[in-house]
């Protein structure tokens, strides 16, 4: 059935797999005020609930609610013949493809896409016009937890931002870097920089530590070596070491007198 019918507003019910969860008040309110002086200029897409009087809406939710905000009792509809699969199939393609869906819902709809309804990443690229790559990359951007997706989006972070976050391994880390973020106004190529730093103290301690040991090795037979070049000179030269867990203590004697009088020897 594809003929045009107006729905009483309080016979539509929001489909449960809308991926989109927040809707801007200002954006509804100018949409009421648009819809209060030219109507509703594209149908919604509605599908009869259990052979009841009501419907659930596949298409058009946001629509549906500037209606209520400006007033409207009834809504021109479209009424498809769908299971409730289709349905819900439908309203996320539908969805995911308009542009003001925030990257984090666009996430959570395609991976809806694959874990509740079967779909492969290979099919689900192919109805959403994406390539195969982007649409992984975009679902590892669930691997970051709810509350860092949340304060993400609060704080107006890009999706690039959240992107460099997925670098670090442990919470603790990322919300580290959310602080500093936040604080010094970090944009996404500054962000990169600063997590590029991050990740190179950690994956260095056991090189540097060895370096450092071998370096300190190499001191201490620099000392020795100058103590016995002072000895094999004539230079009565004395050095006790002490060693602990935390450092290496050398205490040298070089007289003075016995230093000159050598070196007059050997002028003479």
């Amino acid at each position: 059935m594809n003929d045009i019918k107006e729905i009483n507003t309080e016979k539509l019910l929001p489909n449960p797999y809308q991926p989109r969860r927040r809707f801007d008040s200002s954006e509804m309110l100018s949409l009421a005020d648009s819809i209060k002086e030219n109507g509703i200029l594209q149908a919604l897409l509605i599908r009869r609930i259990n052979k009841s009087d009501y419907f659930e809406v596949v298409a058009g939710e946001r629509r549906l609610r500037a209606a209520i905000l400006a007033g409207i009792p009834k809504v021109p509809c479209i009424e498809l013949d769908c299971a409730y699969e289709e349905s819900a199939v439908y309203s996320i393609l539908e969805n995911i493809q308009r542009s003001d869906l925030t990257f984090f819902e666009e996430a959570a709809a395609i991976g809806q896409l694959i874990n509740h309804f079967g779909m492969t990443q290979s099919e689900c690229a192919k109805r959403l016009g994406k390539s195969q790559s982007a649409l992984s990359n975009k679902l590892r951007l669930l691997k970051l937890p709810a509350d860092v997706r949340y304060f993400i989006e609060k704080e107006g972070l890009t999706e690039r931002h959240a992107r460099a976050l997925l670098r670090l391994e442990s919470e603790k880390d990322i919300w580290a870097a959310l602080n500093i973020i936040k604080e010094k106004s970090l944009n996404a190529e500054q962000t990169d920089r600063f997590i590029d730093g991050m990740t190179d103290k950690t994956v260095k301690p056991k090189r540097n530590t060895v370096k450092i040991y071998r370096d300190v090795r190499i001191f201490v037979n620099t000392v020795n070596r100058a103590i016995q070049t002072m000895k094999a000179s004539g230079i009565d030269a004395e050095a006790d070491k002490t060693e602990t867990d935390e450092y290496i203590e050398f205490r040298v004697k070089i007289p003075k007198t016995a230093g000159v009088q050598n070196l007059k020897l050997k002028k003479a």
